[in-house]
């Protein structure tokens, strides 16, 4: 028995947010039935790499669902499409504002048809205020969130985020909406709508340093491998590259300082706490470099493990792939022959799920219809499904 055993989820979303939450839910045992359109979600043709058809950023998002390919402008659609809806507990869509009500999956008709259902919206800037109707990619909300402005070299251009962080943001946060709502209608009977949106998540997501420009009434910078706040946090060099070290309390750096055997540092008044050592991370960083130089990643590493430092090489990201820890996790797994990335989430009782690979376009358009006692062959031929 999985934890979200019984839930009933309609996805009407693509790309990554709607069915990064769409997937969360299905891997947590939800039902997850996907309604695509008929030339399916967008990610299926994003490639390559391709898997014998199958796109790897399709992949990504989509494990444990089934998938419908419906037409939703079609007249011959909409008895299947209610008999969903009167089923399901939870509906995800990401289309454009007033989009879902043109096709009528709006809000206010789909409660009308199921009081229960808790209805998620997710947008690239919230269903009210002045970016309603603007379109929204991960891209531009790093941009325009704030994200950008932080990340690259101090000296160089804001860059973005090698992954579309807003985007998995705001699907988790999605998730974390659904599963209170599914609360509260369990102990009232209510459904409810939920408006999630990539810029809020992202600017949310800036944390510190958005509290910090709060606090200061100042413009946070970029500080490239390093932290506004903590020293030593950076990137170092070895003698044969570069590995990242995280001294993030006092207690931490007595053990470098120890390892090091450099006990002057401690005493040196420039360095004598993280306040100190942040107005003198030139000075401090520079010699540390200096003594780093000297010896390879692997001493240094090795140092710091034994001394009990955080630390960590620079890993490729099939490194980080293989990488053991990944691999006692169970973080990497497949399904049917498809190689994904697997859940970070581990629960005692109710462990996720690995049941079904990512579905082909309209794989389970014919058994979802025969559920609801409907003749796939006849809504195939009016046009409804695929």
């Amino acid at each position: 028995m999985s934890a979200l055993s019984g839930i009933v989820v309609l996805e009407l979303s693509r790309v990554l947010a709607g069915p990064w939450c769409g997937m969360i839910l299905a891997d947590l045992g939800a039902d997850v039935i996907k309604l695509e359109p008929f030339d399916g979600d967008d990610t299926r043709g994003l490639g390559p790499p391709f898997k014998d058809g199958l796109s790897a950023y399709f992949a990504c998002c989509n494990r444990n669902k089934r998938s419908v390919a419906i037409d939703l402008r079609s007249p011959a659609a909409r008895p299947l499409l209610e008999a969903l809806v009167r089923e399901a507990d939870v509906l995800i869509e990401n289309y454009r504002t007033g989009t879902a009500e043109t096709l009528g999956v709006g809000f206010d008709g789909l409660a009308a048809i199921n009081p229960r259902l808790v209805y998620c919206s997710i947008s690239g800037y919230g269903r009210d205020g002045p970016g309603a109707m603007r379109p929204g990619y991960d891209y531009v909300v790093q941009a325009q969130a704030g994200l950008m402005s932080i990340t690259g070299q101090a000296e160089g251009e804001p860059h973005k985020v090698g992954v579309a962080v807003s985007d998995l943001a705001t699907g988790q946060n999605a998730a974390i909406a659904i599963l209170a709502a599914l609360r509260h209608r369990d102990r009232t009977g209510q459904g409810q709508r939920i408006d999630v949106s990539l810029f809020d998540s992202q600017l949310a997501a800036l944390a510190n340093v958005g509290s910090s420009a709060l606090f200061t009434g100042e413009d946070a910078g970029r500080y490239g491998n390093a932290h506004a706040s903590i020293v030593p946090y950076q990137a170092f060099h070895g003698r044969d590259g570069a590995f990242v070290l995280a001294v993030a309390s006092e207690k931490l750096w007595l053990q470098t300082c120890d390892a090091l055997g450099r006990e002057d540092w401690l005493r040196d008044p420039r360095y004598v706490n993280n306040a100190a050592r942040v107005r003198h991370r030139d000075a401090l960083c520079a010699e540390m470099q200096a003594v780093f130089e000297n010896e390879s990643c692997a001493h240094w590493l090795a140092l710091f493990e034994s001394a009990g430092v955080p630390c960590a090489p620079i890993n490729s990201v099939k490194q980080a792939l293989e990488d053991p820890v990944a691999l006692a996790r169970g973080m990497r797994m497949e399904i049917g022959g498809v190689p994904m990335v697997g859940s970070p989430l581990h629960l005692t009782l109710t462990p996720v799920r690995y049941e079904r690979a990512p579905p082909d376009l309209g794989q389970h358009s014919d058994e979802i219809a025969a559920h609801y006692g409907m003749d796939a062959a006849a809504l195939r031929a009016a046009g409804a499904i695929r």
